[in-house]
């Protein structure tokens, strides 16, 4: 983040009020500011400088709480559970999950919408949340397809992602977030049967609507057991949001390129918005040189429940988990100012 004129004129202001106390001196107290104006201006700022900037940038956007999200990925599991073993489209257990994170998003003030549509003979949904304000010829978006395959209850794929997405959401809402930009949320639904809720949204949008969008987020199997890092190379601005985060924990990441094409950022590519997001592989299998990177198990697939009837509550890394869903905020906090 690159620090505001107004910043600067604040430090200053903080220091020359210090130094005049200390020496009594109004010019010197100045000429001081002065320099550290400049000094913040030359990149050579001090370390009370730097761990006020610091302090900026972690007040920019919150810590997910990894409780609140497994709360979420627990409220799937119950629905699947009660609902066949699955939230597959067209499915009861996938219209419960959509009121379950419906009713998180009413009852924390935004407008939620339903979008209907049919696919395979069944009834299909996308859920559409919008944060009041902020600039409407600007919109922010973040999403994920919330519907599991029919094997399974579907908890990394993609619960993981409609989680991180919903805490994210409310997180918002907590903080009171006034955005310069406007703020929507999707839930996708018939994502398993080839991109059809989302690709519905974006065919049923105006060419304007669209031209509005100026990002969209796509989370898809964020938490995987056997984690690497990956982010998506589409558009350049939205890339480096995420790699910025993960350079400040010091995590290495990788282009995404197993799943290119393959979620719900695809239709929005295709009509030209810009997007970007986040994976954690699926039935590809990690490399030595990756377990270097990032721990884990060699010779194996990253998700070795990958569409299967064992992605449930205990497929999940919590440590993906957990970073992925404050890159999902941070992203979200950057993206919209």
């Amino acid at each position: 983040m690159k620090l505001s004129v107004s910043w600067r004129a604040s430090a200053a202001a903080v220091v020359a009020a210090a130094t005049l106390l200390t020496s009594g001196s109004i010019a010197d107290a100045a000429s001081k500011a002065d320099s550290v104006d400049r000094a913040d201006r030359s990149g050579k700022a001090d370390e009370a400088h730097k761990a006020h900037k610091a302090g900026i940038e972690a007040a920019a956007a919150p810590d997910i709480p990894l409780a609140n999200v497994k709360a979420h990925l627990t409220q799937f599991q119950s629905i699947a559970t009660a609902n066949g073993g699955n939230r597959a489209h067209g499915r009861p257990g996938y219209k419960a999950s959509l009121d379950y994170v419906k009713a998180k998003l009413d009852a924390a003030g935004f407008t939620t919408s339903i979008q209907q549509f049919t696919s395979s003979g069944r009834t299909g949904y996308n859920l559409i949340a919008d944060w009041p304000g902020g600039d409407a010829n600007q919109v922010v978006m973040a999403g994920s397809h919330l519907d599991s395959v029919s094997s399974g209850a579907g908890i990394n794929d993609n619960g993981s992602g409609s989680a991180a997405v919903l805490e994210t959401a409310l997180a918002v809402s907590r903080a009171g977030l006034q955005p310069t930009k406007h703020l929507r949320f999707a839930w996708w639904g018939a994502e398993e049967l080839g991109l059809v809720g989302s690709r519905y949204y974006v065919n049923n949008l105006s060419s304007a609507n669209r031209a509005k969008i100026s990002g969209y987020l796509n989370f898809d199997m964020i938490g995987s057991p056997n984690p690497g890092y990956f982010v998506y190379d589409d558009d350049p601005a939205i890339e480096k949001t995420f790699k910025d985060y993960y350079a400040g924990l010091g995590v290495a990441t990788e282009i995404e390129t197993e799943g290119d094409g393959r979620s719900d950022h695809a239709p929005f590519k295709s009509a030209g918005v810009p997007v970007g997001g986040l994976f954690t592989g699926a039935s590809r299998t990690k490399t030595a040189a990756q377990v270097t990177k990032w721990g884990g198990t060699a010779g194996q697939s990253f998700d070795r429940c990958y569409h299967s009837s064992c992605d449930t509550t205990s497929n999940i890394n919590d440590t993906a988990l957990d970073r992925n869903s404050d890159a999902v905020a941070y992203a979200v906090w950057e993206l919209s100012e």
